[in-house]
C-alpha cells in the first residue's frame, strides 16, 4: 500500500462519520437545542465565560486537545506496521474517540461548564466526583509535565524555533485587541493579521538563527526553558481567555492544520510507499521501543490519536464556557477529533514512509539498535542534510520531523531543503504541543479552585482574582517543578494507561447521564467503546506493573498505577450501579425547561 492510498481512505470515512453518525449523535442521541441558552450566554463573565464565535472556539480546542499524543503515539506505534495503527486510529476515532469529546462537552454545557469530577458527582454521587477529581487532576499534573519536557526537548538550542514559538504571544495579544477592543467579532481581520504575522515570524526564523547576535537572544538552556514555560503556563491561566488563550491557540491551528494540509498535499505528488511492513515481527511482543505486542499497547500508545482523557478535561474546561450555541458541540467536539485523527494518520505514514532500519535506528537508544542486527540506509545521508545527529533520538519527535522533511523535500522544486523543513517541522510540533500545555493549566486551575472552594468558599469563585492567582500559582508549581527536575521520563507507560482511563471515564459518566436524560436506548453510542476500553487499560496497567515496573525496581511508579487503577474503578462500579437504579424506573419526571427526564439533578 502507498500513503496516498491510506490518505483518501481516512478522510473519506473521517467525512461520512461526520455528516452521518455525528449529526444521529447531536440531533437524536443529544437532542441539542439551539434556543437553550449556554454557560457563556448565561454566566458571561469577560474572563473565562465568553461567548465565542465557533470557528475561533473550533481553533482553540483543536489547538488544545491536539498535543503530543497524535503526533508521537502514532510515530511509536510504527513498531508494529502500519496496518494496527491506521486501523485503532479510523476505528476508535469515529466510534470512540469523537463520541468521548461530543458527549463531555455536551455534559459540561448542561452542567454550566462544570469538570468532569463535578459531572460525576452529580450524575452519580458525591463520593464519585470526590474520588474522580483527585484522579483527574493527579492524571492532568503527570500529563502537563511531561508534555512540557516534551517542548523542551524540542526547543532548547533551538533559535529559530523558539523564536517563531515566542512570536506567537504578541501575535495573539495584537489579535485578542483586535476582535475585543478595536473591531468586536471581527474574525476575518484579525484572522488576517495574526495569519500575515505569523507567515513573517515563520519566514524570518532562519535569517534569526544565521545572525550571531540575533540567535544568541533566542537560544536557551533546558533549564531556562523549563522555567519560562511555567511562567508562560501562569500567565495564560489568569489572564481572560480572550486575550492571550483564545487567540494564541487560534492562531496556532492555522500552522497545525495548514502543515497538515501541506503534508497531504505533498503526499498526494510524491505518493511515497509505505516502507514499512502492514505487521511487524514485533507484534506479538519484543520489540525494542514498546516491549508489550499489538493488544493491549496499541491502544495506550497511540493514545490522543484515537481516544483521550486529556480531551475530556479540555471538553469541561474552558472549551464548554465559549460555546454560544448548542448546535455548534457537533462541529467543536465531533469536527475537532476527527481532525486530531487525520493528525494521527499523517504522523504515522512520516513513519512509516522511512525505511525500518532508519525508523528504528533514529527510536531507539544505540546499544538496543546493535542488537535488532539492521544497517541504516539512509540515514547518514538524511542526518547530513539536515545538519544535526538523528540517530539515537527515541521518543518520536525526531523521527517524525525526518519523515516530514523526507515528504516536503521530495516535491518538485523543493530538493535541498531537508534542513528547512526538518527544523520547521521541529517548530511545528513545539507549537503543536504548547498550546495543550496553556490550556491545561487553565483548566487545571478551574479543578482546583472548585476543590479548595469546598474547604474555603471563596476560593471556589471563579472572578474573585485572590483565587484565581492562588489556585493558579499552586497547580503551576506542582507540574512546573517536575519539569525543571526532569524527573518523569520514566513515567510515560503510566501517562498512557492514565490518559486512557480518563477517557473511558469520560464515556463511563457521559453514559450514566444519558440514560438519566431517559435515552437509554441511544446509550449504546458510549456504553460500548468505554466498556470495551475498560479491560483494555486495566490489562495494560497490569503489565506495566508486572512487567516494566517491578522488575526494574520502580515501585513508586508500580504504586502510583494502582492507586490510579483503584480509584477509577471506584468510578466505574458506582457508575453501573447508578445505571442499575436509573433503570429501575419507570415514570419520567420534567425538569426545569420541560424536559422528560428519569431524575433531576443540580446543574
Amino acid at each position: 500500500m502507498n500513503a496516498l492510498t491510506l490518505v483518501f481512505v481516512a478522510l473519506c470515512v473521517f467525512a461520512l462519520a461526520y455528516r452521518y453518525y455525528g449529526l444521529f449523535i447531536a440531533r437524536k442521541v443529544l437532542c441539542v437545542q439551539e434556543d437553550r441558552e449556554t454557560p457563556a450566554v448565561r454566566m458571561a463573565d469577560g474572563i473565562d465565560y465568553v461567548k465565542t464565535n465557533k470557528f475561533v472556539l473550533f481553533g482553540h480546542h483543536f489547538a488544545a486537545i491536539a498535543a503530543a499524543g497524535p503526533l508521537l503515539g502514532p510515530v511509536l506505534a510504527a513498531q508494529f506496521g502500519y496496518l494496527p495503527g491506521a486501523l485503532w486510529i479510523i476505528i476508535g476515532c469515529v466510534l470512540g474517540g469523537a463520541v468521548h469529546d461530543t458527549i463531555v462537552l455536551f455534559a459540561s454545557v448542561r452542567h454550566k461548564g462544570k469538570s468532569l469530577a463535578s459531572i460525576a458527582e452529580y450524575e452519580i454521587g458525591k463520593v464519585t466526583g470526590t474520588v474522580a477529581s483527585f484522579a483527574i487532576l493527579f492524571i492532568l499534573i503527570l500529563t502537563l509535565a511531561g508534555l512540557s519536557i516534551a517542548v523542551v526537548n524540542s526547543m532548547f538550542a533551538s533559535p529559530w524555533g523558539t523564536y517563531t514559538v515566542v512570536c506567537t504571544l504578541p501575535i495573539a495579544f495584537i489579535m485578542g485587541l483586535y476582535m475585543h477592543k478595536i473591531r468586536p467579532d471581527d474574525v476575518k481581520g484579525a484572522s488576517i493579521i495574526g495569519v500575515v504575522l505569523l507567515f513573517l515570524c515563520i519566514w524570518s526564523g532562519p535569517y534569526i538563527a544565521a545572525n550571531p547576535s540575533l540567535s544568541t537572544l533566542f537560544t536557551f538552556s533546558k533549564k531556562q526553558i523549563a522555567l519560562f514555560i511555567p511562567a508562560y503556563g501562569f500567565f495564560a491561566s489568569v489572564l481572560p481567555v480572550w486575550l492571550m488563550l483564545c487567540p494564541r491557540d487560534y492562531l496556532s491551528t492555522y500552522l497545525k492544520i495548514g502543515t497538515i494540509v501541506m503534508l497531504a498535499l505533498g503526499i498526494v505528488v510524491v505518493h511515497p510507499p509505505l516502507a514499512m511492513e502492514a505487521v511487524t515481527k514485533y507484534s506479538a511482543g519484543g520489540g525494542p521501543i514498546i516491549p508489550g505486542a499489538v493488544f493491549p499497547y496499541i491502544f495506550i500508545t497511540i493514545a490522543c490519536g484515537a481516544l483521550s482523557g486529556f480531551h475530556a478535561i479540555i471538553g469541561t474546561g474552558t472549551t464548554p464556557k465559549m460555546i454560544g450555541n448548542e448546535r455548534e458541540i457537533l462541529f467543536v467536539g465531533y469536527g475537532a477529533m476527527l481532525t486530531e485523527g487525520f493528525v494521527g494518520i499523517m504522523a504515522l505514514i512520516a513513519a512509516c514512509v522511512l525505511v525500518p532500519a532508519d525508523y528504528f535506528a533514529i527510536n531507539t537508544a544505540p546499544q538496543a539498535f546493535q542488537a535488532l542486527g539492521m544497517v541504516p540506509v539512509h540515514l547518514p545521508d538524511l542526518a547530513r542534510e539536515v545538519g544535526e545527529q538523528v540517530q539515537g533520538r527515541p521518543g518520536g519527535a525526531v523521527s517524525l520531523a525526518v519523515g516530514m522533511a523526507y515528504i516536503f523535500s521530495s516535491v518538485p522544486f523543493m530538493e535541498g531543503m531537508m534542513a528547512y523543513w526538518y527544523h520547521f517541522a521541529i517548530m511545528f510540533e513545539a507549537v503543536f504541543i504548547l498550546t495543550a500545555v496553556d490550556t491545561g493549566t487553565r483548566v487545571g486551575r478551574y479543578m482546583l479552585q472548585e476543590m479548595l472552594g469546598k474547604i474555603v468558599p471563596q476560593l471556589g469563585k471563579h472572578n474573585w482574582k485572590p483565587g484565581i492567582a492562588l489556585s493558579s500559582f499552586l497547580f503551576t508549581f506542582s507540574w512546573g517543578y517536575l519539569v525543571y527536575t526532569g524527573d518523569i521520563t520514566t513515567i510515560w507507560p503510566l501517562f498512557g494507561m492514565s490518559n486512557q482511563l480518563l477517557a473511558t471515564s469520560g464515556l463511563i459518566i457521559g453514559t450514566t447521564m444519558l440514560i438519566r436524560l431517559g435515552k437509554a436506548r441511544y446509550a449504546w453510542v458510549t456504553a460500548i467503546p468505554g466498556l470495551f476500553m475498560i479491560p483494555v487499560t486495566m490489562i495494560a496497567g497490569y503489565l506495566n506493573i508486572t512487567g516494566n515496573y517491578l522488575p526494574k525496581g520502580l515501585v513508586l511508579l508500580a504504586l502510583m498505577s494502582v492507586v490510579l487503577m483503584v480509584l477509577m474503578a471506584v468510578v466505574f462500579i458506582s457508575a453501573f450501579i447508578k445505571w442499575y437504579q436509573l433503570l429501575r424506573i419507570k415514570e419520567t419526571v420534567p425538569d426545569a425547561y420541560g424536559d422528560m427526564v428519569l431524575q433531576i439533578v443540580e446543574e
